[in-house]
């Protein structure tokens, strides 16, 4: 019998950050192969629901449930938190900040000089991340994903910096993903390249 189909919800979440209600009573479902697209005003709490579902803020009621993975690790020991900044260490190289994620990380690892090729970066596996452009560091944050297999990717921004190419590219290992079965959800202001279903958030401004 195969595993069953992956599913993430959220039910009644509330987030409060500052003292400050971002969201409440959010319920949402993302299956596999099916993107999840979060839009919303600046400050209507996008981020903060990657970030809940990650496990990096605590919600302030409700819950984020995971069918069809492991039962023994949470959502967020499950799920891969692409960031709208790229957590890079200069000094190391592309290849070393590569390495020091998938150890991080742990989990199935796959090959770094593959997941490098799938980004475009082999070519500078031995140059220092202070080197590298906007749209490069942007590939290597991308490059983790593939570093770590997970199943849920929650993407912020996940095309910000990159030019036509880039996107291109992000959009195919965005279809690569959920074609394995990978459920994403991702937040964003800008087309995904992708079709995608749409969680609208409260247009709350900051």
């Amino acid at each position: 019998m195969g595993r069953a189909v992956m599913r993430l919800t959220g039910s009644q979440l509330r987030c409060v950050r500052g003292g400050r209600e971002i969201f409440a009573r959010l319920d949402f479902t993302a299956d596999a192969g099916e993107p999840l697209a979060v839009v919303g005003a600046n400050g209507a709490g996008k981020t903060s629901l990657l970030r809940l579902i990650a496990g990096l803020i605590a919600p302030a009621g409700g819950q984020v449930t995971f069918a069809g993975g492991d039962d023994d690790l949470s959502p967020a020991e499950q799920a891969h938190y692409l960031g709208h900044r790229d957590a890079l260490k200069s000094a190391l190289s592309v290849t070393e900040n590569l390495a020091f994620w998938r150890a991080a990380l742990g989990g199935e690892a796959t090959d770094i000089d593959t997941a490098l090729n799938a980004v475009g970066l082999d070519h500078i596996a031995q140059l220092p991340a202070a080197y590298l452009s906007a749209g490069q560091r942007r590939r290597l944050s991308i490059a983790r994903l593939l570093a770590v297999k997970r199943p849920i990717w929650l993407l912020d921004e996940p095309t910000s910096s990159l030019d036509a190419n880039g996107q291109a590219m992000m959009a195919d290992l965005m279809r690569d993903h959920l074609a394995g079965g990978g459920v994403i959800v991702a937040a964003t202001h800008l087309p995904l390249g992708i079709a995608a279903r749409e969680l609208r958030i409260g247009e709350r401004v900051s």
